[in-house]
């Protein structure tokens, strides 16, 4: 972890502290800035276990000889071949929109690097399957974007609320959200770190 974003999270007592209480946590980035690939990765493991998203993922690059999905192979694919490696129809259609989406969109991390976090979520959005909250992971995840703060992730908010029960508590709604934000606010331009601990912090019972 980047000395400089420990430094400045720990001006806040309660990232602080949770910060000690939690081992640093490990940066994987198995797709080194493939945003295509990730974004395929991210719809096959939409409401499924991690263990069956990884076997359905896993069959489905067998699918292609040299076992990556470009978008041209893909969209040549048979919908019985796609099922045949477990995805739903929806999934499918999700998968092939992501494929036609990059025939016509750059999605190579050069064309990305110039945008903002924001520019990125509202440039892959329109994607059929492809939400903010997706987006967000393959900003933290993929582009290695260091501020980036996903609200809408459920363990983000719930390890906020826990660790900041004193201005959380009571709160919902918009209410909640506003405080969040401003407690996150605190954390920039590191909020991306912020995150990596809250979703590995193990707040005690």
């Amino acid at each position: 972890m980047d000395d400089l974003a420990l430094i400045h999270l720990a001006r806040d007592p309660v990232m602080a502290r949770l910060i000690a209480e939690t081992p640093a946590p490990k940066i994987f980035n198995d797709y080194a800035g493939d945003v295509y690939l990730s974004l395929l990765e991210s719809i096959v493991s939409q409401q499924i276990s991690t263990k069956a998203a990884d076997a359905i993922f896993t069959r489905f690059r067998a699918l292609f000889p040299d076992k990556y999905p470009s978008a041209d192979a893909l969209l040549l694919k048979t919908t019985d071949e796609l099922r045949s490696a477990g995805l739903s129809f929806q999934k499918i259609k999700y998968l092939q929109s992501v494929a036609e989406f990059s025939l016509i969109h750059p999605m190579d991390q050069a064309h990305l690097d110039v945008m903002t976090d924001e520019e990125i979520v509202q440039y892959l959005t329109p994607i059929k399957g492809v939400g903010r909250w997706t987006v967000e992971m393959l900003l933290m995840f993929v582009l290695n974007r260091p501020d980036v703060f996903p609200i809408d992730d459920l363990v983000i908010r719930q390890r906020m609320i826990r660790a900041y029960a004193e201005q959380t508590e009571g709160l919902s709604g918009r209410a909640l959200y506003t405080v969040l934000h401003e407690i996150a606010a605190n954390w920039r331009p590191y909020r991306t770190t912020a995150c990596r601990y809250l979703w590995r912090w193990l707040p005690e019972k």
